[in-house]
């Protein structure tokens, strides 16, 4: 009997194990799998972080591949294990605990890591990230111990963390570099009915301002944040939040093409043929995805080519996006701006706090921004995806699938 090929997976993230699950569908005994995850937890979902922080779900809620189902694929789990240098002539990865894997295909998902703006004082005690379970536990530990929160950004993962730490009692103000919040989520209309639901909250905005120094005490800890104009606010507890780089420290280390991701073609696969990236850490035909349903349609693709079959090809995503905060509906997606050779059909009822926002080019949907109403948002996602013709449906668009008849 032939011995199986050895697959090893660095990154114990959403992406690989996707990767993973769709790849034992295909060829569930082509590989002695091995994985290596740096936290020291099975695979979670990432996404359901901020209802962890704000209390609607527990950590126990969001884990998506428990300690059993490794055991029950036959996969060797290393959780709390970072490998630090992968030999491509040898074929094998080696990890910061001295321990050897060895390869015949190699799959990177590692992630990416949070931005954290150069400065003075980001490494005081306080200041954190919003990246992992970790991040979640430490804010949620000082929720409970002090009184004001400022959160460093005022995109998707700034107002989740301000909403979580909000609904967990904290004072807390949201401090933005932009004119407006989710600058490249929205557009102004819908942007200004969001500031408006969220100061209904209680949070406190702070837009076109930028952080010069963070103010530690004498115990060490953050105090406050000082702004370039020389104003102070207090602070005990800061959330960085100002975006995520692709995580290519390993693929740089190993001789792999790196260029704002490590770069990969349409099957996936990297300069070296017998290596695979997916997820936040790749860059497909120039674009690294930070959004969920990219990462699982690279993971269908690339398990396809792991499993032999060779028939699959990743052609790029049209992203959309979503906030996770209860009570609050909003979605886009596409060419939502608008601009150029497009024009725009709006709604706009401000008593009831809706705005939709369709963006056509010729004969086809190529963008959409709602508010408080997000009801119909899969099924433009779906027209702007297939790319289909919409002159019939034109003069219904507005009204959604069900006045449009699909």
């Amino acid at each position: 009997m032939r011995a199986k090929q050895k697959l090893v997976v660095v990154g114990n993230g959403m992406a690989g194990i996707r990767t993973l699950e769709e790849l034992l569908k295909l060829a569930p005994d082509l590989y002695d799998i091995t994985v290596y995850g740096a936290e020291p937890y099975t695979n979670y979902n990432r996404i359901l972080l901020s209802p962890v922080l704000a209390g609607e779900q527990s950590l126990r809620d969001i884990v998506l591949n428990d300690e059993d189902w490794y055991a029950r694929h036959g996969i060797r789990l290393l959780m709390g294990r970072k490998v630090v240098e992968v030999d491509r002539a040898r074929r094998r990865v080696l990890d910061d605990e001295g321990g050897c894997a060895p390869y015949d295909r190699l799959l990177l998902a590692t992630g990416s890591t949070p931005y954290m703006p150069p400065v003075p004082g980001k490494d005081l005690r306080g200041v954190v990230a919003f990246r992992g379970i970790g991040d979640v536990n430490e804010m949620i530990d000082a929720s409970a111990r002090y009184r004001h929160a400022v959160v460093v950004g005022g995109g998707l993962l700034g107002l989740e963390a301000a909403n979580g730490l909000a609904a967990r009692g904290m004072d807390v103000s949201v401090v933005h570099l932009g004119a407006s919040l989710l600058d490249r989520q929205l557009d102004g209309a819908a942007a200004a009915l969001l500031r408006a639901s969220l100061e209904a909250r209680g949070l406190k905005f702070l837009l076109r301002r930028q952080t010069q120094v963070i103010l530690g005490g004498a115990d060490g800890r953050v105090r406050a944040l000082r702004f370039a104009d020389g104003e102070e606010i207090p602070a005990d507890l800061v959330v960085m939040a100002a975006g995520v780089r692709p995580n290519t420290e390993l693929a740089e280390r190993c001789g792999l093409y790196v260029n704002r991701g490590v770069v990969v073609s349409d099957t996936l696969q990297t300069y070296d043929p017998r290596v695979y990236a997916v997820g936040e850490c790749a860059n497909h035909r120039g674009t690294a995805y930070g959004l969920v349903a990219p990462l699982f349609e690279q993971a269908r693709v690339a398990a396809n080519h792991l499993a032999l079959h060779g028939i699959g090809r990743y052609q790029g995503s049209v992203t959309s996006a979503k906030l996770k905060v209860s009570g609050i509906e909003l979605f886009s997606a596409g060419e939502f701006a608008g601009g150029g050779q497009t024009e725009a059909i709006t709604l706009a009822d401000s008593l009831d706090g809706v705005y939709k926002k369709l963006v056509i080019r010729g004969d086809r949907l190529v963008g959409v921004c709602l508010y408080g109403d997000t009801a119909d948002g899969a099924w433009y996602l779906r027209l702007i995806r297939e790319g289909r013709g919409i002159g019939a449906l034109r003069d219904r668009l507005m009204g959604g699938e069900s006045a449009a008849g699909g």
